[in-house]
C-alpha cells in the first residue's frame, strides 16, 4: 500500500506543480523549446479529454467531468482491493499510474476555474482572482504542455482524403496525468500476461 500512495503522491505533486507554474507564468500558445524543435513547453487549455479531445458544450464538460470523478473511483476501490489480495506488484504499479493520473486531470476540471482567471493568448492568469474564477465547478479547462512535433512534413498527394495536407507527428498536446495514465496502460498491456497469471 505505501508504494502504491507514494507513486500517486509523486503523480499528483509533480502534475500540479507544473500545471499551476505553467498556467501562473505563460500566456496560452507560449512555447518554450526544450530540445530544439523536437520537445516543446506549448501551453495549451484542454476542454475536454485527454490529448486535445473534446465533448461538446458545458453539458458535455460536464458529464465528462462527473464520468472521470465516478471512474476514479472505481478505480481506486480496485486498486484497494488489489492491495488488500496481494496482487501482483506491478499491477498495482500501473493501476496506481492510471488512478493517479486520471485524479490530476480531475482536480484541474474541478477547481481551476475557481482557482484562476481566465487564460488568454495576450495575458497570464492569475491565482485567486478579486472577482473569482474563470467558470463553475467542474467545468475547469485541463492544462496541457507537453508537445513532441517530431516529423513534419506534406502527406503525399496519392493519400485518399489527406492527400497534400501537412501533417505533424506527434500533434496532440498534453500532460504529465495523461503521461501517467499512458504508462500505466501501456506496461498493463505489455505484462498482462504475468500480472493476471494464476498463482502458484
Amino acid at each position: 500500500m505505501k508504494r502504491s500512495l507514494i507513486i500517486i503522491f509523486l503523480v499528483l505533486l509533480l502534475d500540479q506543480i507544473l500545471k499551476v507554474w505553467i498556467k501562473t507564468h505563460m500566456h496560452l500558445g507560449e512555447e518554450i523549446p526544450v530540445f530544439g524543435n523536437w520537445f516543446i513547453i506549448h501551453f495549451t487549455e484542454n476542454e475536454g479529454m485527454a490529448f486535445g479531445m473534446k465533448l461538446g458544450g458545458a453539458s458535455g464538460k460536464l458529464i465528462l467531468s462527473i464520468f472521470r470523478i465516478l471512474a476514479v473511483i472505481l478505480i481506486g476501490i480496485y486498486l484497494y482491493r488489489l492491495v488488500r489480495t496481494g496482487s501482483h506488484p506491478g499491477l498495482i504499479i500501473c493501476i496506481s499510474l492510471i488512478f493517479a493520473g486520471a485524479f490530476g486531470n480531475i482536480i484541474d476540471s474541478a477547481f481551476y476555474g475557481l482557482l484562476f482567471s481566465e487564460s488568454s493568448y495576450h495575458q497570464v492568469a492569475s491565482f485567486l482572482p478579486e472577482g473569482g474564477g474563470y467558470t463553475s465547478f467542474l467545468h475547469g479547462k485541463v492544462v496541457d504542455m507537453f508537445y513532441f512535433p517530431l516529423i513534419e512534413g506534406s502527406l503525399p498527394s496519392w493519400v485518399p482524403f489527406w492527400g497534400g495536407n501537412d501533417f505533424v507527428f506527434f500533434r496532440p498536446v498534453f500532460n504529465l496525468a495523461d503521461s501517467s495514465i499512458t504508462v500505466g496502460v501501456f506496461i498493463l498491456i505489455l505484462f498482462q500476461k504475468r500480472f493476471f497469471g494464476k498463482k502458484n
